[in-house]
């Protein structure tokens, strides 16, 4: 926000000897962000002064109008002499005082004014526009100024068109919209310098009643979106009076372009007071208005000349044409203030914030309305905000006020907190006795009454972000000053190290790495067509997503339910960049919800720690959020060269990397074979750890990767670490020093018997002195006969004590088949 200091001083006396650097130090110590301090005067260098045109000559014979002035500049030019100037403006006539920068003088931009011959005549100096000042856009035509300006040809014009101006830019956080206002900033700074203060609200208004107004009914249908709706009619206003200069002046001091005096005067009490206005030309308005919200359908064109389509969401104002304001963020174009109106309906009134600021970012219309009502202005003062209006009108615009206000108040009033006295020193840590606080509190315009340690606070009605008593807490750090917080880091308290959980992580994430997989990390925000990509059915349940109420990308609103969306799509940018060996992995939360999880969410307190009711109210709403870890591998694992050939990525490759994660988290993995999408039905995994499924590994399907743009054969994991049992003891193992026995075992068992299951068998068979065991050859053929395969496993015996006897070693290889073929139904081949 742009602030003139000279605006800011008709509500606080500041001392003549605080600098603008002292100002600006000021704001921040109050915690309002000083962009940058401007003094106008310095950014115009050197001669500026009034000139008053004596004469025009006409050149013609070039290509545009061209005019040769003689211009009186006084004794500023050193002879006393007209001063000859070259312009091409015709917004002049002689007579006319003007601003007139002379040789040597250095306009905004460094632009370095000389004398020169042009167009056949000696130009020395240049008359002036707005544009050329710094003062505003116009550039159609040079500054003229009013007939009665006090200043005489060839004295400093800075002051005149307002260069001896101060400029603060200011950066107004979210919560503080009183400060969106030379009221609120006025309070802020009148506090911080300890001067008088002047509130620009302090004024008489006309009151005002629910009842007609010229005849003209307000119904507020929708008291949560409106809650004070005030409009007060002005007739007779002479449509060419143009706007005060003083008023012009400031408004582009403040950012502000100057339109005309109806819309001049509503963005002027805007900036004062910080309650935005919209001036309707009554004489198009046709019946009662009514403020209500859009329905289904209706669509509104804007002032800006855009037709825009309406939500249901959107708060508007309608009379018997329909919708003519999209309310608190832009007028409609049929009820304009324009070049012919004489009759301003002035409405001002108080908005909800929420809708309007969805209102705002729906239709991209952040306009210096939104921006204060988002942030919340003070109901109080739609009446005193009418007064202003309705006096500058009558004054500059030779307008008749009308006797009848319409005041729609359904104004709840502030609710009150209670603070315990004691409790900002206990946050902050620095002593606050109770005078002290209850000082700081009414500094912020609050009403206190103590009951022992106990303060009843009620907020004033610019303040609706006091709702806390931390809230409260905040204003008297603030407004005590941070510097007193003491810069002390509090005591760090020994922890106990990582969690099991958190260890298991980060070797998970190292063992993959060591294995060549490069970590990612993704958003984990997917669109719905990400699930359709996969492939996954309708009723499947890593569909059913939590929604978010504003993403950062309206494509992708969904949290994840599973990593691969975001995985897959990292895989395919890195593809799409010339790499074609890729291996990536990427652990991290997804976002589980089921059909019953309660959708209001409690109110926790922050005075306090939350009961174990509270929070578990609070956690029943939140998704289930298991951490998983996925991988995907496409390309070549092993490069071809010199030294053979290579070997391309498969649906091992997905396995092996399971049972590296598993085997680095502590924890036996099971492998059957399983249809789950977006797997291939014939190279799909499931992955199980003590009868609980934690996952599935295997090759993508090739519709899937053709939907994702991917190899065919990219081989993908995802497995689920959350649902892993904690890691047991290890014990010490004993190495034993004698020799083992290797036997190889070969077993027909049927097609669909896993080989999971027939290890298993083999190993609870051998018993105690089975070391390891081994799949290392998997073969199918038509000697075997249909649906059989043959399965071969390396076994190794050894035993701590002792060197095993052939006996002894062929004695467990035949427990260990015999246990195979009682489970499996398994033979030894060649038997």
């Amino acid at each position: 926000m742009l602030v003139p200091l000279s605006w800011l001083r008709e509500a606080v006396d500041v001392p003549a000897a605080v600098s603008p650097d002292e100002i600006g130090a000021a704001f921040t110590a109050l915690g309002v962000e000083v962009e940058e301090i401007t003094d106008l005067a310095a950014s115009v260098r050197g001669p500026l002064v009034v000139g008053k045109v004596l004469d025009i000559e006409e050149l013609t014979g070039f290509k545009k109008p061209i005019r040769y002035c003689q211009v009186d500049v006084g004794a500023a030019n050193g002879t006393g002499e007209p001063q000859s100037i070259v312009c091409g403006a015709r917004n002049f006539a002689v007579g006319d005082l003007v601003v007139v920068i002379l040789p040597g003088g250095v306009l905004p931009g460094e632009f370095t004014i000389g004398a020169r011959k042009t167009y056949g005549k000696l130009s020395a100096g240049m008359i002036c526009s707005a544009r050329e000042l710094g003062l505003g856009d116009d550039h159609d035509g040079i500054v003229v100024l009013p007939a009665d300006t006090a200043a005489a040809p060839g004295e400093d014009a800075r002051p005149v068109v307002g260069l001896d101006e101060v400029v603060f830019d200011l950066s107004v956080t979210p919560d503080r919209g009183y400060q969106l206002s030379i009221r609120g900033l006025a309070r802020e700074l009148a506090r911080a310098l300890d001067a008088p203060y002047r509130d620009p609200a302090d004024r008489a208004a006309t009151a005002g009643s629910a009842q007609a107004s010229a005849g003209r009914r307000v119904l507020v249908e929708d008291a949560t979106g409106c809650d004070r709706f005030s409009a007060r009619l002005v007739t007779g206003v002479d449509p060419a009076a143009p706007s005060p200069q003083w008023m012009v002046r400031r408004l582009t001091h403040a950012g502000i372009r100057s339109i005309s005096l109806p819309v001049d005067v509503t963005n002027y009490v805007m900036v004062e007071l910080g309650q935005p206005m919209h001036a309707f030309d009554a004489a198009t308005l046709t019946g009662d208005l009514v403020v209500r919200r859009a329905r289904d359908g209706e669509r509104l064109a804007t002032i800006d000349h855009v037709d825009r389509a309406l939500s249901t969401e959107d708060l508007v104002i309608c009379d018997d044409t329909g919708v003519i304001s999209l309310a608190a963020v832009m007028g409609g174009a049929t009820t304009e203030v324009g070049e012919s109106t004489t009759d301003v309906l002035l409405e001002a009134a108080h908005w909800d914030p929420a809708s309007i600021s969805r209102t705002a970012r729906r239709h991209r219309l952040l306009s210096e309305a939104s921006k204060r009502f988002e942030r919340a202005v003070d109901p109080a003062i739609t009446l005193v905000a009418l007064q202003r209006a309705v006096d500058l009108l009558v004054e500059y615009g030779g307008g008749t006020a009308g006797a009848e206000v319409v005041d729609v108040n359904q104004v709840v009033p502030p609710e009150t907190v209670l603070l315990p006295a004691s409790l900002p020193a206990r946050i902050v840590g620095v002593d606050y006795p109770l005078p002290r606080v209850v000082e700081l509190v009414e500094a912020v315009g609050a009403q206190v009454a103590v009951d022992g340690d106990t303060l009843a606070v009620t907020p004033p009605t610019w303040r609706p972000d006091l709702v806390d008593p931390v809230d409260v807490v905040e204003e008297v750090v603030r407004l005590d000053g941070y510097g007193r917080v003491p810069s002390v880091l509090p005591p760090v308290v020994a922890g106990n190290g990582l969690t099991d959980a958190q260890r298991r992580r980060r070797s998970v994430a190292r063992a993959l790495a060591e294995a060549g997989y490069v970590e990612v990390l993704s958003y984990p925000f997917v669109s719905p067509e990400a699930y359709d990509a996969l492939g996954l059915p309708d009723d499947d349940p890593r569909r059913l997503a939590v929604r978010l109420a504003n993403p950062i990308s309206e494509r992708e609103p969904l949290l994840r339910t599973t990593l691969l969306p975001t995985l897959l799509a990292t895989l395919r940018r890195n593809l799409a960049r010339g790499q074609r060996d890729v291996a990536l992995f990427e652990s991290g939360l997804v976002f589980r919800p089921s059909t019953d999880t309660p959708t209001e969410v409690p109110a926790l307190p922050v005075d306090r720690r939350p009961t174990d009711a509270e929070l578990a109210a609070a956690l029943a709403v939140v998704p289930r959020q298991p951490y998983r870890v996925a991988a995907v591998v496409t390309g070549e694992v092993e490069r071809a060269g010199w030294w053979g050939g290579g070997r391309s990525a498969d649906w091992t490759d997905a396995l092996a990397a399971a049972r590296l994660v598993a085997r680095t988290a502590g924890v036996a993995l099971t492998v059957r074979a399983d249809r789950h999408a977006p797997w291939h039905p014939g190279r799909c995994a499931a992955l199980s750890v003590d009868g609980v499924l934690v996952g599935h590994a295997g090759e993508l399907h090739p519709e899937v990767c053709q939907a994702l743009e991917l190899p065919r054969g990219t081989a993908v994991l995802e497995l689920e670490l959350s649902a892993l049992p904690a890691r047991e003891p290890v014990p010490a193992p004993s190495i034993s020093t004698y020799p083992p026995a290797l036997i190889d075992v070969a077993l027909l068992v049927d097609d669909a018997v896993p080989a999971a299951d027939v290890q298993a068998a083999l190993a609870t068979g051998a018993g105690e002195l089975l070391e390891s065991i081994r799949l290392f050859d998997v073969f199918r053929g038509d000697q075997l006969g249909a649906g059989r395969k043959s399965l071969a496993y390396k076994l190794t015996f050894r035993a701590g004590d002792r060197t095993l006897t052939a006996e002894e070693a062929v004695a467990a290889r035949d427990a260990a088949v015999a246990e195979a073929t009682r489970r499996v139904g398994a033979a030894l081949r060649g038997a």
